[in-house]
Formats: C-alpha cells, sequence, structure tokens
C-alpha cells in the first residue's frame, strides 16, 4: 500500500557498502572505515534502494512535538532530526560547461562573501568538473572518503580537500570561483554542495586557513566596530550590517536576506526555500534474512529473442530486468515467502543473495517472465509494528484486527530506547 500511494520508491542512494558482509550497514553500524561487525571494510557506493518517503510527513512530525510532555533532550533531539530550516536556494552555473551547482544557505545575506564551493566526495558533477591536471588527486581523494561513514566525516575535527580545477560562476558577481570537494559535506545531506563563506561560517574559515584560500568580509557588527582585514583570526558569524556587497550594502542581515533572494528568483537563479534534515527511509537489505520485498519487475530479452523461448533462470540467458517498471504483488499473493536456501552466505553483489535462488526470482505470468525484488526489509519493519501483535495474539487470520486495533490502540505508554 506505501509503494500504490508512491510512499515507497526506488533511488539510487550513496550508501555503507560491506562486501564482506554482504549488505548495507547504517552509519551507526560503521567505525573508521570498518563494519562494527568483523571490522571489516566499507565503502560508499551508489546503489538502487528501496526508500520510505517520511519526508512527506516533515512538518506534521514537528507539528505533533506541541504539547507533549517528554524530557526536554527528547524534545530537542527530535526537532533536530527534523531540522526545519527555512533559507534560500541558489544555483551556480559551471564555468565552461552547460550544468549547476545548487546549495542550499540560511545565511543568504553573505552571497558576496563566497570564494569557494565545497561538493561532497560523492556528488554527480566530481568527475565532470575535475580537469585533467587535477583528477589522479581527485580520484584518490574520493576514494578515500568513500571507505568512511557520514557520521566518521562529520564527526572528525580537521577537515581535508582536494580542489578539482573546475570553476563555478558566481550568480549576481559573475567571478568565477573555484570548486573543491570536501568529506565534511554530505552527498545524503541537502544537495551534496556547499557555497564557501570563510569570513561568516567556522568550518568554511579553517578550511579556507588549511588550504590558503580566499577570505572575503560581507558583514559587520551592527556598531561598525568589526575588526580590519588583516586582524582577523576567527570568523564573524554573528548577524550584523551588510558590507562589500555592492547594491545590498547597508542592510541589516534579515534585509540582506530578504534582498538578495528576491534578486535570485527574478534572474531565476534561485530564491526562497525551506529544507530538512530529516531524509527519506532507506529500507532496503542485501541479506537472506528479513521480510521480502513484495514488487516484481519485466523482464526483458534482446530484440529478436522469443520470449516463449528463452529462460531467465538459466545463467547463460541475456535479459534485462527493467527495474523502472515496479509492479506490486497482489494483497491476494501475500506473504511472500523466501525460498528455501542451502547457502544463503551474504556474497559481494549489491543484489543480495536472493538473486542467486534465480528459481524463486524469475516466474512466468500469461506468458511473459518477471524477476521478484531481491533486496529484503531491515529489521525494524517487524520491530516497528510488533507490539500491535500484542492486541491479538492468537489471531491466525491477521496480525491483528482492526476491532482489536479500536479496542486498545494506540498505547497509553511505551517504554523503549531514547
Amino acid at each position: 500500500q506505501l509503494f500504490n500511494k508512491g510512499l515507497a520508491t526506488q533511488d539510487k542512494v550513496s550508501v555503507n557498502w560491506c562486501s564482506a558482509l554482504g549488505t548495507v550497514l547504517a552509519n551507526k553500524e560503521v567505525i573508521d572505515g570498518l563494519s562494527e561487525r568483523g571490522d571489516h571494510p566499507v565503502e560508499r557506493l551508489p546503489l538502487r534502494q528501496w526508500v520510505l518517503k517520511i519526508t512527506n510527513y516533515a512538518d506534521r512530525l514537528e507539528a505533533g512535538l506541541e504539547g507533549l510532555e517528554w524530557p526536554a533532550g527528547t524534545l530537542t533531539a527530535q526537532k533536530q532530526w527534523i531540522g526545519k530550516s527555512q533559507g534560500c536556494g541558489i544555483d551556480f552555473p559551471v564555468d565552461g560547461m552547460d550544468e549547476t551547482l545548487s546549495v542550499f544557505t540560511t545565511r543568504a545575506d553573505t552571497l558576496m562573501g563566497v570564494t569557494y564551493i565545497t561538493l561532497a566526495p560523492e556528488h554527480p558533477l566530481v568527475s565532470k568538473v575535475t580537469s585533467d591536471e587535477q583528477r589522479e588527486e581527485v580520484v584518490e581523494y574520493v576514494k578515500v572518503a568513500s571507505s568512511r561513514s557520514d557520521l566518521d566525516r562529520t564527526s572528525a575535527k580537521e577537515k581535508a580537500g582536494v580542489f578539482t580545477g573546475g570553476y563555478a560562476v558566481h550568480p549576481i558577481s559573475g567571478d568565477k570561483v573555484p570548486i573543491w570537494i570536501g568529506d565534511y559535506v554530505l552527498g545524503s545531506y541537502g544537495t551534496g554542495a556547499v557555497m564557501a563563506v570563510p569570513a561568516h561560517d567556522t568550518r568554511d574559515f579553517e578550511f579556507a586557513k588549511k588550504y590558503d584560500l580566499d577570505v572575503k568580509w560581507v558583514v559587520e557588527a551592527e556598531k561598525g566596530n568589526a575588526k580590519k582585514e588583516d586582524a582577523e583570526e576567527a570568523a564573524f558569524t554573528e548577524p550584523g550590517i551588510t558590507i562589500n556587497s555592492g547594491d545590498f550594502d547597508g542592510l541589516t542581515t534579515p534585509e540582506a536576506k530578504k534582498a538578495i533572494a528576491d534578486k535570485l528568483a527574478s534572474m531565476s537563479m534561485g530564491g526562497s526555500q525551506t529544507t530538512y534534515k530529516l531524509r527519506d527511509w532507506v529500507f532496503s537489505r542485501q541479506r537472506y534474512w528479513g521480510e521480502p520485498i513484495p514488487i516484481y519487475f519485466p523482464v526483458e530479452f534482446p530484440e529478436g529473442v522469443d520470449p516463449s523461448s528463452a529462460d531467465p533462470r538459466k545463467e547463460d540467458c541475456e535479459h534485462t530486468i527493467l527495474f523502472d517498471q515496479a509492479i506490486a504483488v497482489d494483497e491476494a499473493d501475500l506473504p511472500v515467502k523466501l525460498p528455501e536456501m542451502e547457502d544463503f552466505k551474504p556474497g559481494d553483489d549489491p543484489a543480495g543473495c536472493l538473486a542467486r535462488a534465480r528459481d524463486w526470482r524469475y516466474f512466468q505470468e500469461d506468458g511473459k517472465w518477471f524477476a521478484r525484488e531481491t533486496n529484503t526489509m531491515p529489521q525494524w519493519a517487524g520491530s516497528c509494528w510488533y507490539y500491535f501483535r500484542y492486541t491479538d495474539s492468537k489471531n491466525s487470520e491477521n496480525a491483528f484486527s482492526k476491532k482489536s486495533d479500536e479496542d486498545w490502540m494506540p498505547v497509553d505508554l511505551y517504554v523503549g530506547g531514547a
């Protein structure tokens, strides 16, 4: 039903892939680039995954926190997890290419102070913007960064990066802005690109000082007592009065934010935007013991091949699974049961061990071949609803009846981890 309502979709997601364990790992399961279980190497790979669109409910989730008698720390953690931010989207054209780097910022007032752009190592345009002279260094850097989890990268005290050799074009000034990649920028968060304003962002300032990048001051304290540029030893991150920004000079921070957002909107180069830290829930695993995802796909054969004579269950049968044409298993045919397998150890195939169960994976219907989804659901597929079973534990037909749900739910008190 989530699939039918558009709430369960497929996406290419950069995930923590452990070939030794044969599955995707959560960030908390990766420590210093190794799996928590077994200390196996982990790398970041873009894999086809099923995701649940929990971001559709971001505003509702935040509104639902109002009036809850929860500990202050738990409420704060929940709000930070949702992470609603009101700011500005900004487009930076890539110099010499028909490509654009999009960023989101809550400090649009500092746009005229941008001195470089930083991309996540896994950003899809990294390879394209990298110059031939810088390619070897960039490839090596991306390889190292891909072995570290998001949590590991963001928690590291020292930020590292490398110049791509490419440039973006400032949307208002038209100046060329160097494009770097940095491990502190995540492809899974926001756009995977940030505009760097070292004069007014502590992280950007430290990065700029480390790599001797330009620092341009565009905000001063409202009383006009900002230090001279050559005396600045730290970023000025407070709101103030806009300076060195052309038409926007003299505006307060709120005024400059609005004026610059409006200017960008009029140029079709960005504008006011609301974003969330909350990400859609990656709901795929590549192991045997999860619940099968009740989805299947059409199978296509090379031109000229008679489907009635082809058999994709045979390893030498050339075919293509049309993953973009997902079909939900009819409710009458649920549940989809796991096949009996003598060897269900994980392998190095991101399709999962179920891909080896060819007699189970491939089936015919009305003379056409189809392939079952071989990803399984994570352990939370069961743990997110198991307490409902207590309301109707002897029901052999359903997990629980509608009447039991109406009689007992919602629970008065749920004690769990926080």
